[in-house]
């Protein structure tokens, strides 16, 4: 559902994430920004990331997509 309303808002031309409200992530927070990386960059925009929390940068990093998804 988080992936869905997600594409869907960057549909309507949203180009920016907060994510401050996430309090624990895992493997399938990363996969959803990579999914909506992907996403924005097939429409040709550029997709930004604010209030990550340090856990999400560090699994982005252990899994070595931080630069994909700009979080480094």
């Amino acid at each position: 559902a988080v992936l869905r309303d997600g594409l869907a808002r960057l549909a309507q031309g949203e180009d920016r994430v907060d994510c401050s409200a996430l309090t624990q992530v895992d493997s399938a927070a990363v996969a959803v920004l990579l999914a909506w990386q992907r996403d924005a960059a097939g429409r040709g925009r550029a997709l930004s990331f604010v209030g990550v929390p340090a856990q999400l940068v560090q699994l982005a990093t252990l899994y070595g997509v931080d630069s994909l998804l700009r979080l480094a």
